[in-house]
C-alpha cells in the first residue's frame, strides 16, 4: 500500500531520505513512501507530484530547503507552513493533523504557522526577497511547492510542505553561483569555474552559503530520522 509521495527538488535534498536516488522515476521508500527527484521549479513539481498520484501515493509531501523572507528565520530553522501561495493568488492550504503530528515528533522547534510562496523565478537579493514579504505576507520561499499542493488539492490528497531554512532574509546568493549549478542542484563544473573566474569575490560568498546548507541539510535529516520515510503521516 503506497503511503506518502514525497517531491524532492535537489540531489542533495534526497539524499537526507536515502542515499541513492534515480532521476527518471519514482524512487520506493520504506513502509510504502515513495519519492521521487523532480528538479527545480514549479513544471517539474507538478509532473513529479502528478507521477506520485500515479504510482498510487495517498498523501503529498514537499521536503528540502526555502529561502526566509521573514528576518526572524534563520538558517536550519524548519517550517511547515498552515498555507502556501503562488504569485497568481492562489492559496493552498496545508493538512492540520498532519502539521500536528510533525510538531509532536521533530526533536526541534518547527515553525508550523504562517505561510510558504512559491515562485517561478529564484529570489536571490535582500530587495527581491523584501518585495515579496510586503506583498505576499510569506514566511519562506520556495520554487516548488505550490505545484505540488495544486496537484493535491485536484485530488482530494492531503499535503503538507517541510521546508529547512538555507539562505536568511539578509543574505544575497549571487547570480553566478546559482547559473553555476544543474536543476537538481549539482555544480555544473565548468559552470563554477568560469564563475570564479569573472566573479573572483564570488569565493568569499562561498564559506558563508556551504554553512547555511550544511545547517539545513543537517535539520532535514533530523526530521527524516524523527518521522521515518512517510514523514509522519499515516493513513
Amino acid at each position: 500500500m503506497r503511503t506518502t509521495g514525497i517531491v524532492v527538488a535537489l540531489a542533495s535534498e534526497a539524499r537526507t531520505l536515502i542515499p541513492h536516488v534515480a532521476l527518471d522515476r519514482v524512487t520506493p521508500l520504506a513502509d510504502g513512501a515513495v519519492l521521487r527527484l523532480s528538479g527545480m521549479g514549479l513544471p517539474a513539481a507538478q509532473r513529479a507530484a502528478q507521477e506520485l498520484v500515479d504510482a498510487g501515493a495517498k498523501a503529498l509531501a514537499v521536503f528540502g530547503v526555502a529561502g526566509a523572507l521573514d528576518s526572524s528565520l534563520s538558517s536550519g530553522t524548519l517550517i511547515c507552513p498552515e498555507y502556501v501561495l503562488d504569485e497568481n493568488g492562489g492559496r493552498y492550504a496545508t493538512d492540520a493533523s498532519w502539521r500536528s503530528s510533525l510538531q509532536q515528533s521533530l526533536p526541534t522547534t518547527l515553525r508550523a504557522s504562517g505561510s510558504l510562496l512559491s515562485v517561478r523565478d529564484p529570489l536571490l537579493t535582500v530587495t527581491e526577497k523584501a518585495d515579496a514579504r510586503r506583498r505576499f505576507g510569506a514566511l519562506a520561499v520556495d520554487m516548488e511547492s505550490a505545484a505540488v499542493a495544486a496537484i493535491a488539492q485536484r485530488h482530494s490528497l492531503p499535503f503538507i510542505s517541510l521546508r529547512a531554512i538555507v539562505d536568511e532574509a539578509s543574505d544575497t546568493v549571487p547570480t553566478a553561483l546559482n547559473n553555476a549549478v544543474d536543476a537538481w542542484g549539482r555544480p555544473r563544473t565548468f559552470g563554477l569555474i568560469t564563475a570564479l573566474c569573472r566573479h573572483p569575490s564570488v569565493l568569499g560568498d562561498l564559506p558563508r552559503l556551504y554553512s547555511r546548507m550544511q545547517r539545513a541539510t543537517h535539520a532535514l535529516r533530523a526530521a527524516a530520522q524523527a518521522t521515518g520515510p512517510t514523514l509522519g503521516w499515516h493513513p
